[in-house]
Formats: C-alpha cells, structure tokens, sequence
C-alpha cells in the first residue's frame, strides 16, 4: 500500500511538472510546440508525457481544465463571501489573475477549432455562479442594477487588452479597479487605484497598436 501511493504521489508530481511546463512553451511558442519540446522543458522523459497524455490537443485540454478549476474556485469563494460586494470584486480580481498569469494561452486554448466548445464549457461550468454573484451584490444595493452576466467576459477582455498592449503585467489591477469602482452603486470612501507604471513611450505604442488590425500587431 505505501508503494502504491508513493507511485501515485510521483504520478501526480511529473504531471504537475508537465502542466507547468506546457504553461510555459505554448505562452512562448503558441500551437507550434510539441510534446517532445514539453518534455525537454520539463526535464522528463518522452514517454513519461506521453503516458500521461497521447497528443498534444489532449495535453491543451488539461491546461484547459486547470484553468477553469482556477475560476470555478474564485467562483466559490467570492459566494462564501459574507459580504456580497466584496464577494464579487474579489472574484473579478481572482479571475483577472488567472487570465494575466495564462496571457498568451489564450490563443492556444480558445484559437483552435475547440474554441467554441471551450467557451461553452467555462460558461456551463460557472455562469450560474457568476449570475448568482451579481444578484446578490445588486439585491444588497451595491451594483448597479443593469450589470448583467454578459458584462463579465467583456471586462475581462478589456483587462487582457491592456497587458497584451503596454507590455505591463501589473498594469491591468489599475483599470479593473477603476472599473469595479464604476460598478458600484454607492462607492462610499475613495478606493486608491494601484500605481499607474506604463512608460509614456508604452503608452503611445498602446494606443497606436489598439488601432491595427489585430494580424498586424507586433509586426514592423
């Protein structure tokens, strides 16, 4: 018994290792990657990634459901949050983290023909919960009434936009707290916004790539 669950144990530690560094060369090498580049990145052998996961779209898949457990969980606690407001904007701020540390996974989990599927199953997995959240918050008079589920994607959107822009990790905790201040319905004492940290030079590159096409960013 022991045996069987330090093997388990070891099992779990290497798929670990290969998540992470999946994470890592498909956000730095986007569908292109391979598993045998995985497996480099991991420092593990071949076979030990194929065992785990028999093609690449099934590796993606996994990064896929680690992800939306991440959300699922920021889910959960902003509801087993006493405090309905505060429930929902730690939930946002949760899942804006999630998305900046997988920025460039994106385009791998959502580029592909899964897409679609993909987008559906986030929904079917914590729509229900999102929509909860905001009717509590709005039953306690502390959002807007004409915030709707519908919202929510589009402000993550707007929050990935601004990292994939500036080139500035932090910088989208600026603009979703001037958002979620936006929200609310009786802001009371003035929240301070975290740092504004973008060069003016990343500033006007910003602005000049939101106006390209989205296949000509970064080019030139």
């Amino acid at each position: 018994m022991p045996e069987r669950q330090s093997l388990r144990r070891d099992a779990e530690r290497n798929r670990r290792r290969v998540l992470a560094a999946a994470r890592e060369v498909f956000r730095d090498h986007g569908t292109a990657a391979t598993l045998n580049d995985v497996a480099r990145h991991a420092r593990l052998g071949v076979g030990t990634v194929y065992r785990r996961f028999a093609n690449k779209e099934e590796l993606i898949d996994a990064l896929f459901d680690d992800m939306v457990d991440k959300i699922d969980a920021c889910t959960q606690r902003g509801l087993a949050a006493d405090d309905a407001w505060v429930g929902l904007k730690e939930c946002l701020i949760g899942v804006c983290e999630v998305q900046a540390f997988d920025r460039g996974l994106r385009e791998v989990m959502l580029g592909t023909g899964k897409g679609p599927e993909r987008q559906a199953q986030v929904h079917e997995r914590v729509g229900d919960a999102v929509a909860e959240l905001l009717r509590r918050a709005q039953n306690e008079g502390t959002l807007r009434p004409d915030i709707v589920s519908g919202d929510i994607p589009l402000i993550q959107l707007m929050v990935a936009a601004i990292t994939d822009h500036t080139g500035q990790p932090e910088q989208w905790r600026r603009y979703l707290a001037l958002v979620i201040e936006g929200m609310r319905v009786h802001p009371g004492p003035m929240a301070p916004l975290p740092p504004f940290a973008a060069a003016e030079e990343d500033l006007q590159n910003a602005i000049l790539a939101s106006s390209l096409p989205h296949d000509a960013r970064g080019t030139g």
